[in-house]
This record gives structure tokens, sequence and C-alpha cells, in this order.
């Protein structure tokens, strides 16, 4: 209590700022006092000899662990004496020519934790031969320590100890020119408010250190990541339309007039994106028996081969990819040029799709605005790391195009009304491979026989649907196409077009992978069809 009394009365007695005069050329006798609101106050008496310069320059950007700098701020500079002293931004900087000079400044920024730190010398271009410092704190240290020397050296001061009346002091002789004498002390907790000030290092690494901005970017990509994730799930929670709809088991429906009828006037062509989100070699190949079907297209057996040509010219009943595939059909002539034939139709169904409130209409843009996100990311990562740091937001910029872009991919385009659709197509799907034709007349045996090939073909039923009237004692007559066939003929014409158009696929792949442009072909094949049979 006697030292904490004595130590109270100096700080009171002493006046601030007046550190006792060298009694040796080139030394330095050095007070430092923290106040309590953190601030260093330090006064400095440096003895110059004749004929000699002293410079000073303490840097106030000083490396810290971790990519990190640590930043001090020189504030009311003083000087009395013969000379300069000035602060910038880097930088303290004196210059003192002979005699002797004062030097008075705060220091802010020593303050980290309990522990005050701060350069008693150094960047002095000639030797000091002696200097002696004392440190006093509105509380006695718990501890104390100072190193001397070059830069990056762990040699110990000459001296540092607290004294009987609670004052730190350091002493040190013969300091080169250049080298440094750097003071720590530890103060009981809470004795002053820290003020330490870490920023990232001007370097690539320091350009990448997680700071308290950074750290609320990352919090909010984190946000982000959780809302994007839940927003797909809930979409694509009935995406995948696998369980049987309710009503229990399904039949085919068929009108008044005995005609087979589709849930929502739903085409074959569309079942590959309703219920897959892609078209496929099925798809396109329904779409031409469903034009055979409806007497737009007439099919005949020709030298071993089937033969398409136009029936009725197309109307205002045919949608925009039925005419496109009713072109290429009536172009080709024969399915085996179908295999030598692109037909690329997504686009087309996809817009037929989006006009009925199936899809929802460009699914793909938030992925493509993502993609610019992306590339707009890694020039700011790299534009920061360059100049101000903060580069982690470039990052975090780049990491949200790419979750844009996997988010575009996940959604389902499908809406709400389109997953009804899918669903009231599973049961279709249901009511073809169990269909029971005994249960029709038999006029109505032969439109709906035809009017659900296309749809069989589509949803992979052909085979049960073509097995179940081949089985009836007298099967259905297939009434677009020259001559007398049986279903099972009629399937193999179904099988053989979905036949040619993934080989045209095929071939399309592999020319791509060759790098060679070839011939266009259709963009997915799904499911399995019958082998196909050669016409009789």
């Amino acid at each position: 209590m006697l030292a904490a009394a004595a130590l109270a009365l100096f700080l009171t007695a002493a006046p601030a700022g007046q550190p006792p005069l060298p009694t040796l050329p080139q030394s330095a006798e050095i007070q430092l006092k923290l106040e309590r609101d953190g601030s260093l106050s330090v006064a400095e008496a440096i003895s110059v000899p004749t004929g000699v310069t002293m410079d000073r320059r303490v840097a106030l950007r000083v490396a810290a662990p971790h990519h990190r700098d640590r930043l001090y701020r020189v504030r009311d500079v003083v000087l009395e004496g013969s000379g300069t002293a000035s602060v910038d931004q880097d930088a303290f900087t004196v210059h003192l020519t002979a005699g002797t000079s004062i030097v008075r400044y705060t220091v802010d920024g020593a303050v980290a934790g309990d522990r005050v730190t701060w350069e008693l010398a150094g960047g002095w271009s000639t030797e000091l031969k002696f200097l002696r410092a004392s440190f006093a704190a509105p509380k006695i240290p718990a501890a104390v320590d100072c190193l001397a020397g070059p830069p990056d050296s762990d040699f110990s001061c000459g001296a540092a100890q607290i004294d009987h009346a609670g004052l730190t002091r350091f002493s040190q002789q013969n300091l080169a020119a250049g080298a440094r004498m750097t003071a720590t002390v530890e103060l009981p907790a809470g004795t002053v408010p820290a003020n330490a000030v870490v920023v990232p290092a001007k370097t690539i690494a320091g350009a990448f250190v997680l700071t308290a901005p950074v750290g609320w970017a990352w919090a909010g990509f984190a946000a982000l990541l959780l809302l994007a994730a839940t927003l797909v799930w809930g979409a694509r929670r009935h995406f995948h339309v696998k369980v049987r709809p309710p009503g229990g088991h399904f039949h085919v429906k068929v009108t008044a007039g005995g005609e087979f009828e589709s849930p929502e006037g739903v085409l074959p062509g569309h079942a590959g994106l309703l219920l897959h989100g892609r078209t496929g070699p099925a798809d396109v190949a329904a779409t031409v028996l469903d034009l055979a079907v409806r007497n737009y297209l007439w099919v005949s057996a020709e030298d071993g081969d089937w033969r398409l040509t136009r029936r009725n010219p197309p109307d205002e009943h045919l949608t925009a990819f039925e005419r496109a595939v009713f072109e290429a059909a009536e172009a080709a002539g024969t399915v085996a040029e179908l295999r030598r034939r692109h037909l690329d139709v997504d686009r087309e169904l996809l817009a037929d799709l989006v006009r009925r409130g199936w899809f929802a209409p460009n699914p793909r843009r938030l992925g493509r605005a993502g993609s610019r996100i992306v590339v707009y990311g890694v020039f700011l990562t790299v534009l920061l790391a360059l100049t101000v740091g903060y580069a982690q937001l470039g990052v975090i910029l780049a990491l949200a195009g790419a979750a844009a872009v996997v988010t575009s991919a996940a959604l389902p385009a499908r809406r709400r009304a389109g997953t009804d659709v899918a669903r009231r197509l599973r049961g279709v799907a249901e009511a073809l491979a169990s269909a029971k034709p005994k249960d029709l007349t038999k006029p109505q045996r032969e439109v709906v026989f035809s009017r659900g090939l296309p749809y069989a073909s589509a949803l992979g039923e052909l085979a049960p649907w073509v097995a179940a009237f081949e089985a009836l004692p007298h099967p259905p007559p297939v009434y677009w196409h020259a001559g007398d066939i049986a279903p099972d003929q009629a399937g193999s014409f179904a099988a053989a077009l979905a036949g040619a158009f993934a080989g045209a696929r095929r071939a399309h792949l592999r020319t791509l992978v060759s790098g060679k442009q070839g011939q266009d072909t259709v963009s997915h094949s799904r499911g399995r069809t019958p082998q196909s049979a050669p016409p009789s």
C-alpha cells in the first residue's frame, strides 16, 4: 500500500512530460505516462554532440502475427530544441542537431488487452551511448519485458524492473544505429481501456485475413445458402412424382364418344419435360406417332422401311413444336432418314409448357445471372487483393454466384399446375400398364388403342399397352396405316421411331466428342422401348 501511495504521489506531483536531462552526449532520457483513457504520453530528452545530427524514423505500422499489422498513432508532437519532428500516415520522424532537445508526443494504440507496448528507441541514424526510461501507470504493473538489439531479435535490455515506488524503469547502453529497444508492460486487468488497432497486412496473404466486415459477409452468405437450400428443398419435394396419385386404381379415361382423353390436354411430347425436366427421343418419337394418329401423317410400309407422307396440312390445332416435328418428318420421308437428321424442339416444347402455365418462364435466368456474378467475384477478388484488401469479399461474391448457378440447376422449372399434370400423367401410365381393353366396346377399342399408343410410347408403357390389345380375340384395326396391320406391328413402328431418334442422338454425340460438326440430333433419350421389328 505504501508503494501504491508513493506512485500516486509521484503521478500527482511530477510534471507531465518533464524528463531529466541527459548527462552524457548522444544519450536519451525518456519518460512515459499511461493515461486513464489508454493514451501514452511520452517525453524524450536527447543530447546531440556538436557537429553531429541525429535522425529517427519510427514506423507506425508494425507487423503482427497471422498476416496482420498493428497500427500506432502519434499526435500532439512538440519539439523543444534544435531540429524538426513530424508525423505522416506511416511514420514518426525526428531530425535533431547539436544540443539537448525535448520531444513530447502522445501515442494511441499502445494498449492491447492489458499489455502496453512502445518502441523506446529505434530507427536512430547514430548509436545511442546510453538510454534510460521510466514508465508510470494508474496501477502498479504485474510484469515487465524489454528487448533491445536488431529488429526481430530477442535480446533483453540492460535493465527492466519495477522499483519500490511502483515505477517501471528501463536502461540500455551502447544501442547501435538502427537497433531498437521495445518495452512491454503488463498491467492488472481493466487498468485502462484497450485501444490497439490491428488490420490486415498489405500483402496477398493479408488481403485474405478474416476481419469483422468479412465475418459479417460470411454470415450473410451462410444465411443466403440456408434460404436457397430451403427454397430448393421446398420446390423439389414434390418434383419427382413417384407415388400413385390419390384415387386408387386408374382406368383409361374414355369420353362419351369413345375417344381416349388425356389430362388437361397434355400431349405425348410433353411427358419428358413434365416428368423428368428434359426431352428425349421417346418424346419426339411419340409426337410423330401422335401426328399419324391424328391424321396429319400417313404411314405405309415400303422396301423394308416405314414411309411418312402428308395426309392433312398443319393447321391451327398444332403447336409450334408439333409443327416443327411434322415438317421434319415430312421432309425425311422415312424412318431410316430420320436416323440421320437432327430435330431440336426443346425450345418450342418449353415455350408451349410456359404458355400453358406448367413451367416458369426463363427458368435458367438465375443461373445466367449467377455465372456473371462468379466472373465479377473473381475480378473483385483480384482487385481487392492487389489494392485495399478484404479480398474474401470477392470470394464470397463468387461463391454467391456459384450458389445461384447451383440453385438454378436444382430448382425445377415446373410450377404447381405442372406438378398436378405430372401426377395425373403417372396415373395415365398406370392405366396404360394395366389396361383392360375387353371393358371397351369394339368401336372404342380402335380409337382408344391408337390414341393411347403415343402416350404409351412416351411414358415407357408401350409393351404392356400393345400386348393388352394384341391379346384380344379380334385386335382392333389401325386406321392411320396403309393396309391392315395388327397392334403388335403398330408397336413395332412406334419402337422404330424411338430407335431412330435415339440413334441420331448417339451419332450426334459422337460428332461432338470428335470435334466435328456433324448433323444435329435430339438432346436426350429416356426410358426403354420394345425392340423394333420390320414392317410386314
